[in-house]
C-alpha cells in the first residue's frame, strides 16, 4: 500500500471511530494548560488532573505564580513525576511570562521554548490545543502507534523526524486533530504493553498487525 493511501484510511478510520479528540488535561485558559502540560512530562493526565484544581486556585494568574518560591509550589505538585526540577520551571516560567511576554501566553514554537520547562513537545500542544495552529506534538505514544502502524518508517528515530515525517502527509487542516488521535489511540487501545489488536479497527492495515499475521 502506497504511504497516501495509508494515511487516508488511517484518518478515515480516525475521523469515524474518534470523532471528537481532544486533550484529556483540564484546563480552563491558556496559561492553566501551559502548567498542566508542563506537570503531564512523564506523567499521566489523570495525576495531573488530580493535582491542579488547588494549585490553579492558589495561583490563578502568572502574577502570583511568579511571586511564589518552588519551595511552595512544590507542595501542591509533589506527587507528580519530578517536583522538584517542575516546581522550579513553573515558578521560572511564570517570570519570564510577567516580565517578557505581558503575562500573556506566547504563540510561536520560538517564543514558547524560551520560557523554562518547556521543549519542542509542549510548545506544539500549546500551539495546536490553544492557537489551532498545524503543530505536530509527538511524545510517546503518538512516537509508538506511528511507528507501528508504519506511518514513519524505522529511519524516524527521534520525536522531531517522527514529526516532520507525520506533518509531511498529513492535511494541514487535520494535523490539530491528528496529534490527538495518536495519543488517545496509543493511550487506550494501542497500548505499549499488549496492545489490543483485535479491538483496533486498523488492524487490517496496521503493519505490525500484518507483520503478526504473517508469522
Amino acid at each position: 500500500m502506497k504511504k497516501q493511501e495509508l494515511y487516508k484510511q488511517v484518518i478515515t478510520y480516525f475521523q469515524q471511530a474518534i470523532p471528537v479528540a481532544e486533550t484529556e488535561l483540564h484546563y480552563e485558559n491558556p496559561f492553566q494548560l501551559l502548567i498542566a502540560v508542563i506537570l503531564s512530562a512523564q506523567c499521566t493526565d489523570k495525576r495531573v488532573n488530580m493535582i491542579t484544581p488547588p494549585l490553579f486556585s492558589a495561583f490563578p494568574t502568572p502574577e502570583a505564580l511568579a511571586n511564589t518560591t518552588p519551595e511552595v509550589v512544590y507542595e501542591y505538585i509533589r506527587s507528580v513525576s519530578y517536583p522538584n526540577n517542575k516546581a522550579k520551571h513553573l515558578v521560572g516560567m511564570a517570570q519570564m511570562l510577567v516580565k517578557d511576554f505581558q503575562s500573556e501566553v506566547p504563540g510561536t514554537l520560538e517564543e514558547l521554548v524560551k520560557l523554562p520547562g518547556v521543549g519542542r513537545k509542549t510548545a506544539n500542544v500549546i500551539q495546536s490545543v490553544v492557537f489551532n495552529k498545524a503543530a505536530m506534538a509527538v511524545d510517546t505514544h503518538v512516537f509508538r502507534v506511528s511507528h507501528r502502524i508504519g506511518l514513519v518508517p524505522k529511519t524516524c528515530t527521534t520525536p522531531l523526524a517522527t514529526e516532520k515525517h507525520l506533518v509531511k502527509y498529513i492535511p494541514e487542516n487535520l494535523i490539530p486533530t491528528a496529534h490527538h488521535w495518536l495519543i488517545l489511540h496509543g493511550r487506550y487501545v494501542c497500548t505499549a504493553r499488549n496492545p489490543k489488536c483485535e479491538e483496533c479497527g486498523l488492524n487490517g492495515i496496521c503493519k505490525e498487525s500484518l507483520k503478526a499475521k504473517i508469522k
